[in-house]
């Protein structure tokens, strides 16, 4: 038996699962994939996180494996109209990490796997929970080819697989959902010119572009299009790079394609008898602003120690009420900032264009309000 099971093995269940080890729980992970998807998907790590990621002593050596980027741009019409300085968003970490989730996968479950070399269980597809009010048994079929089912049971459950969770309904937990007019097209390839370990935001009369460095001199490149497309061949995106900023990548040098049209959705509620939602499950966020991983690390953070007391026979009921209702500010409050970012870069008439350049201008010219934008930007 297990002290609490941890269903997703991504970023954020193996975060908190090293954060339970660390105290001496036994967790089992159970996910359902063979292998990690090697596919680039969420990259920005705000200071808050990794504040919160060296508690898990994991915060190091993404660092040394990222790109530290420490203040960014915006440009319209080929000129900067307004710049932004990280330098004061925090002591130990001033800036925001540029790194591809599957190496802060690797990194975190290299660390699990320090701790217990068996907590983390492949090939795991969960398909049952039972919940009697003093034990969870969970029942998980194999992806693995000839493999056979497995029944664990556990003092308690956390659901950490992702914004199609199926954790929360099995548990029966509603959700309500937004969805938006903004779709994107997205790319790696070989940075070029300036600017290459800024974030640079390109204001444009079509709709914005985003460009962030990567590690091994890659950017990314984040295009806004009017409606949802099949993902582009890198030819075309590098086009259409070029037409907007006058940039124009190399096709040749593309690692990875991708489109995808935000929504977010965010649970009635994150905790169910004896199971806790968290990260994604329990709030999708819009990744524009690459908050939502960070959001579930922070979920993380807090729940460990309510899990330490609870297994230890502490009344934690009152502080899961509380914690309920933080995360859920927290998120909406990450949406509120997703949802502004989205606007911000949506097309406009050259007259509106010139008035968001303006004030975008003004902002970036009054350092208090320049702070203030950067703390907001980086989830403080």
């Amino acid at each position: 038996m297990a002290d609490v099971v941890i269903v997703g093995g991504g970023p954020v269940g193996l975060y908190l699962a090293a954060l339970l080890l660390q105290e001496g729980v036994a967790v089992q992970v159970l996910e359902q994939r063979l292998h990690r998807e090697h596919h680039s998907r969420a990259i920005g790590i705000h200071p808050p996180a990794l504040a919160a990621l060296d508690r898990a002593a994991v915060a190091s050596a993404m660092v040394d494996a990222g790109v530290r980027i420490r203040g960014g741009i915006a440009v319209s019409g080929q000129k900067t109209v307004g710049s932004m300085s990280f330098a004061s968003v925090s002591e130990r970490f001033p800036f925001v990490l540029s790194l591809p989730q599957v190496t802060t996968e690797s990194l975190l479950e290299r660390r699990v796997h320090e701790l217990d070399g068996a907590a983390l269980v492949r090939g795991a597809r969960v398909t049952e929970i039972a919940d009697d009010g003093g034990l969870v048994t969970v029942r998980a079929a194999t992806t693995k080819t000839g493999g056979a089912g497995t029944r664990i049971t556990s003092r308690l459950l956390v659901a950490a697989d992702g914004s199609r969770s199926l954790m929360r309904n099995l548990l029966g937990i509603p959700a309500t959902s937004r969805t938006y007019p903004d779709h994107y097209v997205m790319g790696d390839f070989e940075g070029t010119g300036e600017n290459l370990n800024e974030a640079v935001l390109y204001l444009e009369a079509e709709g914005i572009v985003e460009s962030f460095p990567l590690p091994g001199g890659l950017r990314r490149w984040v295009v806004r299009i009017p409606r949802p497309e099949p993902v582009p061949d890198a030819v075309e995106l590098a086009r259409m790079v070029h037409h907007r900023t006058g940039i124009r990548p190399d096709p040749v040098t593309n690692t990875m394609l991708s489109s995808f049209s935000p929504c977010s959705t965010v649970a009635c509620r994150s905790v169910s008898g004896r199971a806790v939602l968290i990260g994604d499950a329990a709030h999708e966020i819009s990744p524009i602003g690459g908050q939502g991983m960070n959001l579930g690390w922070l979920d993380a953070a807090e729940l460990a120690p309510i899990i330490c007391d609870a297994l230890a026979g502490n009344p934690v009921g009152q502080r899961l009420h509380a914690y309920s209702a933080r995360r859920r500010k927290a998120a909406s409050v990450a949406r509120w900032q997703s949802e502004v970012n989205m606007t911000l870069g949506r097309p406009l008439s050259p007259p509106f264009l010139a008035l968001r350049n303006h004030a975008v201008s003004a902002v970036s010219g009054i350092p208090a309000a320049n702070r203030l934008v950067a703390r907001r930007f980086t989830m403080q």
